[in-house]
């Protein structure tokens, strides 16, 4: 069981919590980069609790800092973003992107010290159609992590942000759990219908599986397993990379290029971050519900953006109108009686309350992903903040790569990691090592 400090270990992630400070030594897939136009108006975002600005400057630059202005702590969301720099409207202080200050308007030459005031910012990089941003050290800034959907040419991804009420851990969780497939998402298939729909038909036809875990050198990864034809196996494996990505077995391992990050907005509210290769061929039975099970959403799902801090990527459905469940239709046809499988885990993560009491869980067997990651994870945020101890992975970002998550049935006589192995060195990793070496 999950002891309560262990909890608030885990769910809080503010400046000074161990969880948090483990964080800021990552890079942060923080907002799509279309958000931000040059000289365009900032963007108002919460990362870690921290209250932020993004703004890309005249140049194309972009700037992320503390929405706070260092004279008087105005908020530069206000700011003019003209001329290379986001200028405060209240007495005209003037920062780069690197927080460096360039112009100290209200202060006569002779008395200027703009060379000893900076903002506080942080690194931001660009990497197909994402911003990246760095919260930790500045002095030492890693590679971006050499995770494989995030290394394809950005014609071939889709990215997604959806907003969710609830801490980061339990959508994490979520992805980490892949037995409520049979039940969330398949339930109201039955054996007869999944004849002809692939090996998914397996996860309907024996609803408990068993499973395998292991702890990585970028995190964990598990494989839950189910009896197929004679003599062989059905396997869906799962990654866990740290401190907050997943790879959910959505497809076919070799064509599974998907990769999904939950990032703490504050305690209470996350952002899921998919990127994934565009047509990703999946193996799903039946009357599948609308949309990309992976997390693709015809933009009329989303509410419009608006300025506030919670205010970007927001779905229609919702906690407050009950995610327009349809009462007929879970009797009658869908399990659920809602549409999308990221619907339906935003409703179920969501109806837990903000942060999860998991000192009321009764966890089973099925849940052996979920009880090691938390180990781990506890275990790497304790480390850091006793002795600024990191996992390598957050120094060495090929620790990430060619690492995939999907299903596929093997042999039965073949040892599970051997049979991982082997699909991932069969599997076009398309254009990584070659990214990597750029």
């Amino acid at each position: 069981m999950t002891t309560a400090v262990e909890n608030e270990i885990l769910t809080h992630t503010g400046p000074g919590t161990p969880m948090g400070e483990l964080m800021r030594n990552y890079w942060i897939p923080a907002l799509k980069s279309s958000e931000l136009v040059a000289d365009g108006e900032p963007v108002r975002l919460m990362l870690l609790s921290e209250k932020l600005i993004a703004f890309r400057d005249t140049n194309g630059k972009v700037g992320v800092m503390d929405h706070r202005c260092p004279h008087r702590c105005a908020s530069l969301f206000f700011g003019r973003n003209e001329e290379g720099g986001i200028r405060c409207v209240y007495h005209g202080w003037k920062f780069d992107v690197e927080g460096n200050c360039l112009d100290m308007a209200n202060v006569p030459p002779h008395q200027d010290f703009k060379h000893k005031v900076h903002a506080k910012a942080y690194k931001a990089v660009e990497r197909n159609g994402v911003v990246y941003v760095y919260m930790g050290d500045q002095s030492r800034i890693p590679e971006l992590p050499h995770i494989e959907s995030t290394l394809l040419p950005e014609a071939q991804v889709e990215v997604y942000f959806i907003h969710r009420e609830s801490n980061w851990l339990q959508g994490t969780e979520g992805e980490l759990d892949t037995s409520h497939i049979g039940f969330l998402h398949f339930g109201s298939l039955g054996k007869g219908q999944m004849a002809g729909q692939g090996e998914n038909k397996f996860a309907v036809a024996n609803r408990a599986p068993e499973y395998k875990s292991l702890e990585t050198d970028f995190g964990y990864m598990y494989a839950a397993y189910r009896p197929a034809e004679a003599d062989e196996t059905y396997w869906r494996f799962g990654q866990f990379l740290f401190p907050f990505w997943t790879m959910p077995p959505i497809g076919h391992i070799r064509q599974n290029l998907l990769t999904r990050a939950y990032v703490p907005i504050d305690d209470e509210n996350c952002m899921i971050v998919v990127i994934e290769k565009k047509g990703i061929i999946e193996d799903t039975p039946g009357p599948l519900p609308k949309g990309h099970p992976g997390g693709a959403f015809d933009p009329n799902s989303y509410l419009p953006n608006t300025t506030d801090w919670m205010g970007r990527w927001r779905l229609k459905e919702s906690r407050a109108n009950d995610y327009l469940i349809d009462r007929e239709r879970q009797r009658s046809e869908c399990y659920t009686g809602m549409d999308t499988f990221v619907l339906q885990d935003q409703m179920i993560t969501e109806s837990m309350g903000e942060i999860v009491d998991r000192t009321m869980e009764h966890l089973a067997p099925s849940d052996v992903m979920i009880t090691r990651v938390r180990r781990c994870l506890v275990r790497a945020a304790q480390d850091y903040m006793k002795d600024k101890t990191l996992p390598a992975n957050a120094t060495d970002a090929k620790h990430f790569a060619s690492v995939r998550g999907g299903f596929f049935v093997a042999k039965s006589n073949i040892e599970w990691t051997e049979a991982y192995q082997t699909q991932v060195d069969n599997a076009p990793l398309e254009s990584w090592l070659q990214r990597a070496a750029e």
